[in-house]
């Protein structure tokens, strides 16, 4: 049974050819623009959400709950579509959540991006010191509880809207570039909780197109979460789709200092896009992306018709420090 969604976006989304930049680097680069899906400053979670909003009407939910690092994306999109069509949003959010131990870094700005639209929004943000990803799973839970208390039925979505719904928005986002233009030899994408990643690998699987996710999480083990992912997925799709961790193609070499944490590379590379095409970046996911995929073309890794795929994310820009900018 096909999910049922409500409009939220603008599709398809611009797909083109890099001109100057292919001339510059010998090779023949597109790219997709889910920065301009035109629903709450753009980017590629509207494309979920079109399916998790309708889920959340057809349950009647009085409030959504999910969780995040403090500039999220998903979280800014949520809370716009939440308030289209008048249901609650509510977050936990911590600046920077890590694996195992505190990393010893610098977070951005925390009252502008995502989070100054976050409050234009309405959004029930509560903001907990940084921990554990388990922890803030912990305390996202607590949260639901906390509401569901109150006599207000929750609708629970998981980090980055990685859910089932999610993956299948993408499954039919690979056929959209399918009407678009021909088969490319590779589509290179950020990669985090996984939804995008699982979407495009199980519509392309058994083609001659890599799938290649530039990893935005330093943690080699999600690779067995978009496993679980994809075996969630095949109860929206009633087939089997058999992919297991090492189907996912996934390279670790640009998460920089960390997750959610601006890098070097990747501010290089949001900068040469900027000055050789006009197109902006952001700093957490698809400027670090950007940065691999210069790299894989620099090396030969990939060759042929190559696809970027733009996943937005612009309102982090304007949460990086002055003094962090080149």
């Amino acid at each position: 049974m096909t999910p049922n969604k409500v409009p939220l976006i603008l599709t398809p989304t611009p797909l083109h050819r890099l001109d100057r930049l292919s001339r510059e680097l010998g090779a023949d680069l597109w790219i997709k623009r889910d920065d301009l899906t035109g629903f709450a400053l753009g980017g590629n979670k509207g494309r979920k959400l079109e399916y998790l909003m309708a889920a959340v009407l057809e349950q009647r939910a009085d409030v959504v709950v999910t969780c995040g690092g403090l500039h999220s994306n998903f979280i800014r999109q949520l809370g716009a579509a939440c308030a289209k069509f008048g249901v609650a949003c509510s977050a936990a959010v911590m600046n920077l959540p890590y694996e195992d131990e505190r990393p010893d870094l610098d977070p951005m700005v925390v009252d502008n991006g995502n989070v100054l639209l976050d409050r234009l929004l309405g959004i029930d943000l509560r903001v907990h010191p940084d921990a554990t990803w388990e922890e803030l799973y912990a305390m996202a839970e607590e949260l639901a509880q906390e509401h569901e208390a109150a006599g207000k039925k929750v609708y629970r979505i998981p980090i980055g809207g990685s859910s089932p719904l999610g993956a299948y928005a993408f499954v039919q986002a690979a056929k959209e570039i399918a009407a678009q233009a021909e088969p490319f030899d590779a589509i290179v994408f950020a990669s985090s909780s996984g939804s995008t990643h699982v979407g495009l690998q199980c519509a392309l699987r058994g083609s001659a197109t890599r799938v290649i996710g530039i990893a935005s999480d330093p943690e080699p083990e999600i690779a067995h979460d978009f496993a679980d992912l994809a075996t969630q997925l095949e109860g929206v799709l009633g087939e089997p789709i058999g992919l297991a961790a090492d189907a996912f193609e996934l390279d670790f070499r640009f998460v920089g200092p960390g997750y959610g944490v601006p890098s070097r590379e990747g501010d290089d590379a949001i900068r040469r896009l900027a000055q050789s095409e006009g197109i902006f970046l952001d700093p957490i996911y698809s400027g670090k992306a950007f940065a691999g995929l210069l790299r894989l073309i620099d090396e030969g890794s990939v060759k042929g018709r190559t696809l970027f795929w733009h996943t937005g994310g612009l309102p982090s820009l304007f949460a990086v420090k002055s003094e962090d900018r080149g």
